[in-house]
């Protein structure tokens, strides 16, 4: 058996990062492997990173698409992938040489998804490893976990992930998504009948950005309810109610923070999402926190 890999790596924007994340793959003990850079109409120099180490070995592979965004950078090279597994890379991230050849050698044959502990870098110390933002283990990898406990508990970088090719027959990652896509994937491959084999061991590196919160807020409420959106279709409606309850329990002192925000953004695409889940909330028993909502949405600036 020496199965082949397929190393998906979208770029956007990230060639300053990308030489450090491909050296991470050709550094790798196992050597069966196709890395799939994806330029996901980068206005950088993306292209002439990535020329340079297709020339440089030619299980480098490169394909440019028109911008999409992550996950549509990400089905476009499932579709022409060539591997018996799976390994996700952002651009900006690193593998531990030594992430394939462990993951096979726990699957041995089984139809599983390894996924590896993580920890943290960052560019001003690249040999100092930095504790991970969360605490993984194996009682989180299941359904239940992953569906209600994400955010709250835990995280799962994707490229700790290690899948077989079979999960990728009825599953893509959601191109209506610009956040919380992760999230919604592993939701949906958590609901098929595979086993997770838990990797104690700190085989993905997750770069440490300095983010703009104040950018990242303005903008995850309207993400929040496109989220909740796409994973009512793709959950049962009483797993949805649940799961809705429990974050509008959660952020209930934070209601009318909230909902001052989305009248302010002016969105009326996300307006529409939460009116579809009027009804929800009220069925919850919610209506106390329904009435609040959208009074508070519907109430004029000043």
């Amino acid at each position: 058996m020496n199965p082949k890999i397929s190393v998906i790596v979208p770029c956007y924007n990230q060639a300053r990062f990308l030489d450090e994340s491909l050296q991470s793959v050709l550094d790798q003990t196992y050597e069966n492997w196709e890395c799939i850079i994806v330029n996901d109409g980068s206005p950088d120099n993306t292209a002439e990173v990535a020329d340079k180490w297709v020339k440089k070995d030619n299980r480098f592979r490169y394909l440019y698409k028109e911008n999409g965004g992550l996950s549509s950078a990400r089905n476009a090279a499932l579709e022409i992938k060539t591997g018996d597994y799976i390994q996700f890379l952002d651009s900006d991230d690193i593998l531990v040489q030594t992430k394939f050849s462990d993951s096979l050698n726990l699957i041995q044959e089984k139809e599983a998804i390894v996924v590896s502990n993580f920890c943290l870098f960052d560019d001003s110390d690249k040999q100092k490893l930095l504790p991970p933002f969360c605490k993984l283990s194996q009682d989180l990898l299941n359904f239940e976990s992953i569906l209600y406990q994400w955010d709250f508990t835990f995280t799962i970088p994707i490229h700790c992930g290690f899948f077989p090719k079979s999960l990728f027959e009825t599953i893509r990652f959601n191109e209506n998504l610009k956040a919380k896509e992760d999230w919604l994937f592993w939701i949906q491959i958590a609901q098929k009948n595979i086993n997770f084999i838990f990797l104690d061991a700190p085989l993905a590196l997750y770069r440490k950005h300095a983010r703009s919160m104040s950018r990242d807020r303005k903008h995850m409420i309207v993400y929040q309810m496109l989220f909740y959106n796409e994973a009512e279709k793709v959950i049962s409606n009483s797993d949805f109610k649940k799961l809705l309850l429990r974050h509008l329990n959660t952020n209930y002192n934070k209601v009318n923070e909230l909902t001052i925000e989305i009248r302010n953004l002016k969105e009326s695409r996300t307006f529409k999402l939460f009116l579809s889940l009027k009804k929800i909330i009220e069925d919850l028993g919610l209506l106390h926190l329904s009435k609040k909502i959208f009074r508070l949405i519907r109430k004029p600036k000043k």
